[in-house]
């Protein structure tokens, strides 16, 4: 097996990166290397599961302080869900009471001061995913399939780490505890305390023949499938969250979640605020000054739309209800479509002359009012 590259190299950044640098990293990179944007490409799709590896480490503060510690050792689930996570993490309060303090000063070690067995139950680690879909299937939602590469109990042995027809004996040690008790004598006196049991590790069993495909672990790394409902009306950046299929549990503990980011490409046409869409219309001057049936574009197709006669560059008409659908609810918000005129360009010596007769027929205080009220303003601004 290759061994696995700096997740912070992946990215492209800086050991110490901040939240916004990794999740703008993040997004940049999954874009690239998305197998939408790069089908049959299997180069590409490597590096987005690298990438989607690296980012769901580093953006979860807990595995970020143990991977920036103890590297690879310290995320990887087929150390028991989370590396290291269950020894010391900083500061007396992790450690128990005051006799395990002493202890761990006077050669006890950090142990499992709790009392807490290595072998109790415990929730596996939450996968986080990021997918790319555009503006429509946001507006309307859709059915993705997703590729999780996911630790799960081993099929051979049950998640027991033993070799199929045999099975785990109880430590004679520690009694199936994972822990003993430990009495040392120090300068304060007789100090007792609880440490991992050497003999099974921590693990309150001791195997003696382990399961060929798992090595003892009790599970393996698989890829699934799976299909994520995306909602209609959800917006770039949002989070969904499928219950029960990050890894699964160590010692019979829940499995935990997984989390799809999506993120929305720009649509040519729309832009959303809110649950609200907005849209440029371009009309021709005679359009707008004569009034005319037009084709708006909106998010269920086109509709016919009346120009009123006199409309004026920079309006905005609303369209109630053609908006994007409110998540988890049958409300919608409105379309708002901003009006623009265009002026005509390359025009004839016939086109032109019409014009400047056309011009010179208006009346400025009649079919110009802004204009008019303009210009009367800055005579009288300088009559003063």
């Amino acid at each position: 097996m290759a061994e696995k590259r700096d997740y912070y190299e992946v990215l492209g950044l800086s050991k110490g990166a901040s939240e916004d640098e990794l999740k703008q990293a993040f997004r940049k990179l999954s874009r690239k290397y998305h197998p939408d944007f790069n089908p049959g490409d299997k180069e590409a799709e490597e590096k987005f599961k690298e990438i989607n590896e690296a980012y769901e480490v580093l953006s979860d503060p807990d595995k970020k302080a143990r991977y920036d510690q103890f590297g690879h050792a310290g995320v990887d689930p087929s150390y028991g869900g989370g590396g290291f996570g269950g020894g010391f993490s900083g500061g007396f309060g992790d450690m128990g009471d005051i006799s395990d303090i002493f202890s761990s000063f006077f050669g006890g070690g950090f142990g499992s001061s709790s009392g807490r067995s290595v072998n109790a139950p415990r929730r596996g680690q939450d996968i986080q995913m990021n997918v790319n879909i555009s503006f429509m299937e946001a507006c309307f939602g859709k059915k993705t399939d997703i590729t999780v590469n996911r630790m799960e109990k081993c099929p051979d042995c049950g998640g027991s780490g033993a070799e199929a027809g045999t099975s785990p004996e109880t430590c004679p040690e520690c009694h199936g505890t994972g822990q003993v008790k430990v009495t040392q004598r120090t300068p304060f006196g007789m100090i007792s305390s609880q440490k991992a049991c050497s003999r099974c590790g921590g693990k309150g069993k001791i195997i003696n023949t382990p399961c060929h495909r798992c090595h003892g672990n009790g599970r393996v790394s698989v890829s699934k499938n799976i299909t994520v409902d995306i909602p209609a009306g959800i917006d770039d950046e949002q989070t969904i969250r499928v219950s029960g299929q990050g890894h699964s549990g160590i010692n019979g503990g829940p499995s935990g979640d997984l989390h799809v980011t999506v993120t929305v490409r720009p649509d040519a046409i729309f832009e959303r605020d809110g649950y609200d869409v907005h849209t440029e219309m371009p009309i021709t001057f005679v359009q707008a000054a004569l009034g005319a049936e037009v084709t708006v574009p909106t998010i269920d197709g086109t509709v016919k739309y009346t120009i009123p006669e006199g409309t004026q560059p920079g309006t905005i008409f609303r369209f109630k209800n053609k908006g994007i659908k409110k998540l988890n609810r049958s409300e919608r918000g409105n379309q708002f479509v901003h009006i623009t005129i265009e002026v005509p360009s390359n025009l004839t010596k016939k086109q032109k002359d019409l014009l400047k007769e056309f011009d010179s027929s208006l009346d400025d205080s009649k079919n110009y009012k802004k204009r008019n009220s303009f210009f009367d303003k800055i005579k009288q601004a300088f009559e003063k």
